[in-house]
């Protein structure tokens, strides 16, 4: 039976994770799943989504504008955070009355704290894309106290919010254990956005033992710690004459090309000529960025779930990732497809990188391995959780 399911996020506009997984998920609940499918949304007004949606799949824009707080000063920050959530509360009320979903899905942000107090006679769903220690919490200054301070307290407010949801997604097992207030939470992992490759295009990628190229897919942020890939690709790069290192993402460049340059992997100007480093916008065909490299590295901090892995792996990239909370450790078979070395690592790191540089018959017998490892994330078998968790609730 077709269902009306509606889904809370900011926006789609943005490169990001959650606007790939989202676009992904709507998109095959519409088109092959015959549901009725609304994504509501508060920012991002006239702007296309940066991931193909489905003409199936209708859009809600509330217009609320809380991107405006984007590089304000705090009190004009508090100003329309205040307004905003005034203006979303009583929208997002008149537009789930009206709509009359079967199922809300949120995506756990500004909504969650008020969405299970709309009368609209939905089952109301929430996702979480972050681990729970990282639940709004800020990137950088991991000793801060009054960071910490406030973490705790949202984190608080955030459990006795979703306890009333009728039910908690999570992405990993490991997750799963991190709720033990709940009876609510399951886990569904992030699907594939994207077919795996065939074997006619992994066929092109020839071996490279004279060069090749390392990629990186993820936000210019301390999160995604890029200063720590380009730290450790400049401790091996100079041994690697004809490999490259291309880290692909939305954000401020500017930090991560001063600390190239300082490392002597980009000249004074910042200019590619003859580097082994780049530094490149988000690229929305990634697939076939992905399909062009030989081994993926992952330098994050911290990770929902490591979406970019299963993408790698799709393309039977082996995977070289440092073993930070959570997804990982998950998704990688250190010595098998790949290979896992401790959080925040750096040596261990450059030490991985140059090992599977080195080896072209490991590096082979990974990528194979990877890319017959990843098929229980097709979108299809996730999916059907998906519609499963739906009947269930």
């Amino acid at each position: 039976m077709a269902l009306k399911i509606a889904y809370c996020t900011p926006s789609l506009y943005l490169a990001g994770g959650v606007e790939r997984v989202l676009t992904t998920k709507v998109n095959y609940l519409a088109d092959v799943l015959g549901h009725d499918v609304t994504v509501v949304l508060t920012d991002g007004a006239g702007k296309e989504p940066f991931y193909p949606l489905s003409p199936r799949v209708k859009v809600v824009q509330l217009d609320i504008g809380f991107e405006r707080m984007w590089n304000r000063p705090l009190w004009h920050r508090a100003w329309i955070y205040i307004w905003g959530m005034r203006q979303f509360r009583r929208a997002l009320r008149q537009c789930l009355l009206q709509m009359k979903a079967d199922i809300v899905v949120s995506t756990m942000r500004r909504e969650i704290n008020f969405l299970n107090s709309i009368p609209d006679g939905s089952r109301k769903i929430g996702e979480l894309h972050v681990t729970r220690s990282h639940y709004r919490n800020f990137e950088a200054n991991e000793n801060n106290r009054l960071k910490q301070w406030l973490s705790k307290i949202w984190t608080r407010q955030l459990v006795a919010k979703v306890k009333r949801l009728d039910a908690l997604v999570v992405l990993t097992p490991h997750e799963l254990t991190q709720w033990p207030e709940l009876t609510n939470v399951h886990c569904i992992p992030n699907p594939l956005p994207f077919r795996l490759a065939t074997d006619a295009e992994l066929s092109q990628r020839s071996s490279h033992s004279d060069g090749g190229a390392v990629m990186c897919v993820g936000r210019y942020s301390y999160q995604k710690g890029i200063d720590l890939l380009i730290e450790a690709w400049s401790r091996i790069a100079p041994k690697h004459a004809g490999w490259r290192l291309d880290i692909y993402g939305s954000g401020d460049r500017e930090p991560y090309r001063s600390q190239a340059v300082s490392l002597g992997l980009l000249p004074d100007d910042g200019s590619y000529d003859g580097t082994s480093l780049r530094l490149q916008p988000a690229a929305a065909d990634i697939r076939s960025q992905y399909l062009c490299h030989d081994i993926y590295a992952l330098s994050s901090r911290f990770e929902g779930f490591g979406m970019v892995i299963i993408e790698a792996q799709a393309c039977a990239l082996p995977v070289v990732a440092m073993d930070c909370p959570t997804g990982p450790r998950e998704l990688v078979a250190d010595g098998e497809n790949g290979l896992l070395v401790p959080d925040g690592d750096v040596d261990s790191f450059a030490g991985a990188l140059d090992r599977l540089i080195t080896d072209d018959a490991l590096r082979r017998q990974m990528s194979s391995a990877a890319h017959s490892a990843v098929s229980r994330f097709d979108v299809k078998n996730v999916m059907q959780q998906w519609q499963q968790l739906f009947d269930a609730i």
